[in-house]
């Protein structure tokens, strides 16, 4: 490589990760777009979204909220009882299974829920469809 490609490889933000035939982009590990859900109850914090209830603005991190004064919405829990369940479009598992699966583990929880959901829906459609049979 020469001198000239290696500063601009350098400053990229993404890490790509080549899973079997699919390369997965994922950002670096930055703990201020990383999700924390509360052990109490199941309320996810989400940065990018933030809390409308209790005033907090989209983009808000978890590490700049106040310890003393935050409590969970739900529940009322303090802010340690959040734990970190890292950012949203993470695929879900641990890293070193996820070139298995035929590529389903390389997928994000909510493509894995339009997949399951949708294959029901096909289903249905197919069990509907034998009541035209005569």
């Amino acid at each position: 490589m020469s001198e000239e490609t290696l500063p601009d490889e350098a400053q990229t933000p993404l890490e790509a990760t080549d899973v079997g035939q699919a390369v997965v982009e994922a950002p670096l590990d930055d703990p201020d777009t990383h999700r924390f859900e509360c052990r109490s109850c199941g309320f996810v914090f989400d940065p990018a979204e933030g809390i409308k209830k209790l005033a907090i603005e989209p983009g808000t991190p978890f590490s700049a909220l106040d310890p003393v004064s935050f409590r969970c919405p739900v529940c009322r829990s303090k802010t340690l009882a959040f734990k970190d369940i890292g950012p949203r479009n993470k695929p879900s598992g641990f890293e070193e299974n996820l070139g298995y699966g035929l590529g389903v583990n390389t997928l994000t929880p909510g493509q894995k829920n339009v997949l399951i959901f949708g294959g029901f829906a096909l289903a249905i459609a197919f069990f509907l469809s034998l009541y035209s049979l005569r």
